[in-house]
């Protein structure tokens, strides 16, 4: 196979996973989810925070475009059945980012440089899985990797190629929106944030109940086949 196909077919691969799955990832609305659930984090703690939860992202749809499928069919579980799953996850969070913050209500909790062991655990979840990268993004980079694959050896492995340099843009881009999600909405002042951050939970606490929805339409659908 020429050289000219293969980057062809690599360019096709980044573009394909860069459309697919930054709009569904979308790194710049999920910011402000990612500031009310640090609220009280120190500027420093919050770029580590972006730091690791933009390798996180790397890796999860990673392993999705590669493994996903297989891992899947190893436990015997559908695509719908990670939608019901991811979905109520998504609405406990955001419901819980909903009641918090207000006079004599339980508030996030505060982080600090010596609660490191904090940080990792909230890195991954609830910041990652399922506020960041939730069921639908994990969804389409199963599909994604799936779409990339081909009978010539080469060819999948300039597409994964591709595919990898996509996923390292999204984490890169990621990182920037989390790193300095406060400068984002400076201009809004103190109430116009919180206004705002509680829109945004608002929002994807929609979002949760129409993973959880999809999920559930195609199980009850499956049943009636």
């Amino acid at each position: 196979m020429s050289i000219e196909l293969l980057a062809q077919g690599l360019g096709k691969s980044f573009l394909l996973v860069l459309a697919a799955l930054m709009p569904i990832l979308n790194p710049a609305a999920s910011a402000p989810v990612f500031l009310g659930l640090t609220e009280g984090a120190a500027p420093r703690v919050r770029r580590h925070l972006a730091r690791l939860i933009a390798r996180n992202v790397v890796m999860l749809m990673m392993g999705a475009m590669l493994i996903g499928s297989y891992v899947l069919d190893f436990f015997n579980l559908s695509l719908p059945i990670v939608r019901v799953g991811g979905g109520i996850v998504l609405i406990a969070n955001a419901w819980r980012m909903l009641n918090a913050v207000g006079p004599g209500q339980d508030k996030a909790p505060s982080f600090s440089p010596t609660s490191l062991h904090v940080i990792r655990q909230l890195a991954f979840y609830p910041l990652t899985f399922p506020v960041t990268c939730g069921p639908a993004s994990i969804s389409i980079g199963i599909t994604v990797g799936v779409a990339m694959n081909s009978q010539n050896l080469y060819l999948t492995v300039a597409n994964t190629i591709g595919g990898a340099i996509a996923v390292c843009v999204i984490g890169i881009t990621t990182y920037y929106a989390f790193a300095y999600a406060s400068r984002l909405l400076v201009f809004l002042g103190e109430t116009g944030t919180a206004v705002f951050l509680r829109l945004s939970a608002f929002i994807l606490l929609c979002i949760g109940i129409e993973i959880f929805w999809q999920g559930a339409g195609a199980l009850v659908r499956g049943l009636g086949s």
